[in-house]
């Protein structure tokens, strides 16, 4: 992803509304416009209804079980863009992300190693730093994050992360991700980063928050455990980190943008705007999946347009 989200996103609990600072260049007003104005970003019927916390276990299962498939497999779309990266300062960039991905825990300046080694938990471990002088726990790694969320709901390693547990939906959207946002063409992937990140802004990891926050007060017997323990609640850290994350990433996308396109690295517009928006629209098949699965209704995955004709 560019590494640092969006400086002029407009939040109300969802993004009602998006609206572009003065002082940005046309390229990059235009191109936050054109992202601002897809349907995925504009509303999230799934995540929407799933922050009023009334899903059975079982939809909160299916939930894990998809998410779990993304957050696995994203680990190939951004090991792919590190192998793309055009310079060593971008190679490193998607460094940051995948080594956070898979357990290096961000030091923030102010911080020595020391201070950060020792058993993890995803609620108060940094959002901001550099894996540079990070400390490695498999605990840190996101996916076993998720591995607690799955285990509190009576689900198992086994049950998680794996390609046979996706979807049709869920697999066109990591296939994409790996496709586009992990391209060695640098028009293509900075359209896909921008359009990432602004997803990621849009306020559906707050609603993820509330809804599994409403989930663990809901009254109700737990879910029995395969050990005889009953849980009542599901970790939230996960959920929270990757909220917090991405409300820190707030103030540097749109400048990374201007930075990249004054010093030429996007030398196609067009890919970058089909780009953009093929990649929001895969990220619009695996929510409009997981919202059609919810409601029992059969769901066909739109053909992929080949992207590198354009």
């Amino acid at each position: 992803m560019l590494k640092t989200g969006l400086s002029v996103l407009v939040l109300a609990g969802a993004v009602e509304s998006l609206q572009v600072t003065t002082g940005h260049s046309p390229f990059a007003q235009k191109a936050l416009q054109i992202v601002s104005a897809h349907p995925i970003v504009k509303k999230n019927a799934y995540t929407e209804w799933f922050s009023e916390g009334e899903a059975s276990i079982d939809e909160a299962k299916h939930l894990i079980t998809q998410f779990s498939v993304f957050s696995n497999l994203f680990l190939l779309a951004q090991l792919n863009k590190v192998i793309n990266a055009p310079t060593i300062d971008e190679m490193r960039e998607g460094k940051e992300i995948l080594a956070n991905e898979i357990g290096v825990v961000f030091k923030p300046k102010a911080k020595k190693s020391s201070e950060i080694a020792g058993s993890f938990d995803p609620s108060i471990v940094s959002c901001t730093g550099t894996v540079e002088g990070g400390v490695y726990s498999h605990r840190a790694a996101h996916f076993e994050w998720l591995c607690d969320v799955g285990k509190s709901f009576g689900m198992q390693f086994e049950d998680l992360g794996k390609r046979r547990h996706g979807t049709e939906a869920t697999l066109h959207f990591c296939d994409q991700l790996f496709e586009i946002y992990g391209s060695d063409d640098l028009s293509i992937s900075l359209g896909a980063s921008f359009a990432i990140e602004h997803w990621a802004n849009a306020g559906f990891w707050d609603d993820l928050v509330d809804g599994f926050g409403k989930l663990n007060k809901r009254p109700g017997d737990g879910v029995e455990l395969e050990d005889g323990t009953v849980s009542h609640t599901s970790p939230l850290g996960f959920w929270r980190f990757h909220q917090a994350l991405e409300a820190q990433h707030a103030e540097h996308t749109m400048d990374e943008l201007e930075e990249a396109y004054t010093e030429g690295r996007i030398t196609d517009e067009k890919k970058f705007e089909v780009a953009a928006n093929a990649m929001l629209d895969a990220c619009a098949v695996f929510w409009d999946g997981l919202e059609a699965d919810r409601k029992g209704e059969e769901f066909v995955v739109p053909e992929s347009k080949p992207l590198y004709n354009i």
